[in-house]
């Protein structure tokens, strides 16, 4: 969409429309991952892609500002008009994955013996997820900087290059997973392995599309060294990046702490909150279409100074956000149980996952807002108000589990996440104003 463009719903769902397809992408790769490994009719083994999943959630999510960040810085400094800002936002980010990366390499035992003594699972669940562990982390430098590579892209508005990156970087995972797992039957070590090789061949046509943007854009890659070193950018960057990393560690870990209550219930509860887990991902990517739209055309409106189409942005998003909630959970109640009769072949399993699978139904509508609203402050760069709410949103939560799942068990596990989708929405929505005292202030 070009800059001076009106903004309608038509145009934001033209946005949105290829990030949904790229994020459909993503879940069906874990649908995929759980489906591979579920047929093998081991239970154990379904817990321990969970278990070893949510470690780098902790490691790749934690890390996430890497996209989230350079998202709404470049998508200002579009909206401003300052080629070279946009330009030096993606630089900065790439190099400071790259840097990260090497060091989760050289640190990788120590990270996987605190992993592994927080994430409690049976003996056989956290043997194959060491497993796992130890050959995906070595493409941790690749992971980051790509993360970096997609933040670019989506700041720029560029969203069909990032369906095309994601699509392939999927496709191939899931080709992958077969030769790996099926055919040369690797189990557990088959599904890191073709993350890793995937991955690694996406990052050479993610930098080569990058580049090839920013030459018919701006003419040349370079960047003056002064630009790139500028201190109020590096300061702006950093308090950008740590906010939003505390936000996000606190946010993985709620999910953590979801999956070990879990797992200390037994392996079938554990497979079944996983699978269950899987629709939660997969409505959630499928909602973020709208909130990477928003983070896209927030930080435009931002930049530029205006308000008139930031409020457009906020009530277009969250319209068609919310009806597409209300389709998804509809689905889900559909297919819900023909798909988890796909992903595994474990019949306690599957019954286990029958019994909570109004949660997974419900939550598309419950966690609606808070998605959003997650993708207008990170391209207002409101990050303080991010860290801040879901810092109150991470107590509800644990309030919320320390009352429920004592008197119901795995639902009350259940309930409680689902206070915390609330709880982070009411939070955000607190610190509206915020934002619209940041494009007064961008004229």
């Amino acid at each position: 969409m070009k800059q001076g463009a009106d903004l309608s719903r038509l145009s934001l769902f033209n946005l949105a429309w290829p990030i949904i397809l790229s994020n459909i992408s993503t879940p069906l790769l874990g649908l995929v991952d759980t489906a591979v490994i579920g047929n093998l009719g081991k239970p154990a083994l379904i817990g321990a892609i969970a278990v070893a999943g949510m470690i780098f959630n902790f490691i790749y999510w934690g890390f996430g500002f890497l996209r989230m960040g350079t998202t709404g810085l470049v998508a200002q400094a579009m909206g401003a008009g300052d080629d070279l800002e946009v330009k030096a936002s993606c630089y900065r980010a790439v190099l400071v994955g790259v840097l990260i990366g090497c060091l989760l390499v050289l640190l990788q035992v120590p990270i996987a013996g605190l992993a592994f003594a927080l994430l409690q699972g049976s003996s056989e669940v956290e043997l194959a997820a060491a497993t796992y562990f130890k050959i995906r982390i070595w493409a941790a430098p690749v992971s980051l900087s790509y993360l970096a590579l997609l933040g670019y892209l989506i700041g720029r508005q560029k969203n069909r290059q990032v369906l095309a990156l994601q699509l392939l970087l999927n496709g191939m995972n899931i080709l992958l997973d077969f030769v790996f797992v099926v055919w040369l039957q690797w189990e557990v070590a088959g599904i890191a392995a073709a993350t890793v090789i995937s991955e690694s061949l996406i990052l050479l046509v993610g930098l080569r599309l990058v580049s090839l943007d920013i030459k018919r854009h701006s003419g040349s890659l370079a960047v003056p060294a002064g630009i790139l070193k500028d201190a109020g950018a590096l300061k702006r960057m950093f308090a950008v990046n740590r906010d939003i990393m505390i936000r996000t560690l606190c946010l993985i870990f709620a999910f953590a702490w979801f999956t070990n209550q879990g797992a200390k219930a037994g392996d079938v509860i554990l497979a079944a909150n996983a699978i269950l887990m899987q629709f939660i991902i997969f409505s959630a990517f499928f909602l973020d279409g709208f909130a990477l739209a928003a983070e896209a055309l927030v930080g435009s409106a931002i930049g530029a100074g205006n308000r008139e189409r930031l409020y457009r942005t906020l009530r277009y998003s969250a319209e068609l956000g919310f009806a597409t909630a209300c389709a998804t959970s509809l689905g889900l109640y559909l297919v819900g149980a023909s798909v988890v009769d796909l992903l595994t072949t474990a019949l306690p399993v599957r019954a286990t996952a029958g019994d909570f699978m109004v949660w997974a139904i419900v939550a598309p509508v419950i966690a609606a807002a808070c998605y959003l609203l997650d993708g207008v402050f990170i391209g207002a760069t409101r990050t303080a108000e991010m860290r801040n709410a879901m810092l109150v949103s991470l107590a509800v939560y644990f309030a919320a589990w320390m009352i429920f799942q004592p008197l119901l068990g795995n639902h009350g596990l259940w309930l409680s996440l689902h206070v915390y989708f609330i709880a982070r929405a009411v939070t955000l929505a607190c610190y509206l104003p915020s934002v619209f005292h940041a494009a007064e202030s961008a004229k």
